[in-house]
């Protein structure tokens, strides 16, 4: 677990480091404090963000079959990558308990609240589970999984998170996770698929760029964590939210962008802006079937089952670690 002041370190380190940088950019695990998850599962809610009803809807159509190709005659533990709320997990963890009996859950996640909140609700709803949370952030701090002998381990990392970070970013993830894991084990990896006739890019931008603004209070409040956390004096009135498509990358970008010339200060450290000037804070990668591939071989994992919706919007993927 991480202490209060190396978390405070981590955020002051990656806010003058990003915000140094030619194009000014904050890395997106700091969304993740307690009003920051609080939003993200609002924009999870919301007619626009097709993502997570897309997926819920797999996991309630497959979970036996994904259990089954997971399992190989064994026992399971499951562990999530950035758990949240595990809204979604329940569905897997709910059906894995119903065949084992009991199951074993470690969700890893940077936010307690999130976690608190999601093991109280699987204690409430899903008898049979037993829930052990590690508060870290699994980018740059060490995580564990436990198992009981001849268990086999599902790994989850879901909700189309691999797709917030850069090609070389997400292998070296599945990398890690995968030196965390035994040859047999599983991934149960979801990611959001490129545009298509299906799906317009003005799909895209209606999920990251929202009518009520949620996704715009989300991307601002990372703002208004450097300033509770950092002493910083960020005015939310003077950034405005961005979501743009990047087809040549097949990303979509959310930016801050300055509304006017101003000065910030972060820890002594003044931090100038031109009017129009963007603070990159998120991508968001919609991936291809090449892409994907590209990954799964590179990490040291082989695709055993693809599951995607009728219109093929969005993949659940279960791949076997070899």
């Amino acid at each position: 677990m991480i202490t209060v002041a190396a978390a405070n370190e981590a955020v002051l380190a990656a806010a003058l480091n990003g915000l140094s940088a030619p194009q000014k950019s904050l890395p997106p695990w700091l969304f993740y404090d307690g009003p920051g998850s609080q939003l993200f599962e609002r924009i999870t809610e919301l007619p626009e963000y097709y993502l997570t009803r897309t997926e819920h809807a797999l996991f309630t159509a497959h979970a036996p079959e994904v259990l089954t190709l997971a399992e190989q005659g064994h026992r399971l533990t499951v562990l999530e990558l950035g758990a949240g709320s595990a809204s979604k997990t329940g569905i897997l963890l709910a059906a894995a308990a119903d065949r084992q009996g009991s199951v074993l859950y470690q969700p890893i996640d940077i936010s307690a609240s999130a976690l608190e909140e999601a093991a109280a609700s699987i204690a409430e709803h899903i008898p049979g589970v037993i829930v052990a949370p590690q508060i870290a952030n699994y980018l740059t701090e060490p995580f564990t999984l436990s198992r009981l002998p001849g268990e086999r381990a599902l790994a989850l990392y879901i909700g189309s998170s691999i797709g917030n970070f850069a090609p070389a970013e997400a292998m070296g993830i599945l990398q890690n996770l995968r030196g965390h894991l035994q040859a047999g084990d599983s991934l149960l990896l979801g990611t959001d698929l490129a545009p298509s006739p299906a799906k317009p890019v003005a799909t895209l931008l209606a999920a990251y760029d929202d009518a009520p603004g949620v996704t715009a209070a989300f991307n601002k409040n990372i703002l208004t964590r450097l300033n509770r956390e950092l002493d910083a004096n960020f005015s939310l009135p003077c950034f405005d939210h961005r979501a743009r498509w990047n087809a040549g990358d097949s990303r979509i970008e959310m930016h801050l962008e300055s509304r006017v010339d101003q000065t910030v200060t972060i820890a002594d450290q003044r931090i100038a802006f031109r009017a129009g000037e963007t603070i990159h804070t998120e991508n968001s990668y919609k991936f291809t079937a090449a892409m994907l591939a590209s990954l799964f071989a590179g990490a040291g994992f082989a695709p055993q089952r693809t599951f995607q919706d009728p219109e093929n919007i969005f993949a659940v993927t279960l791949a076997r670690a070899i």
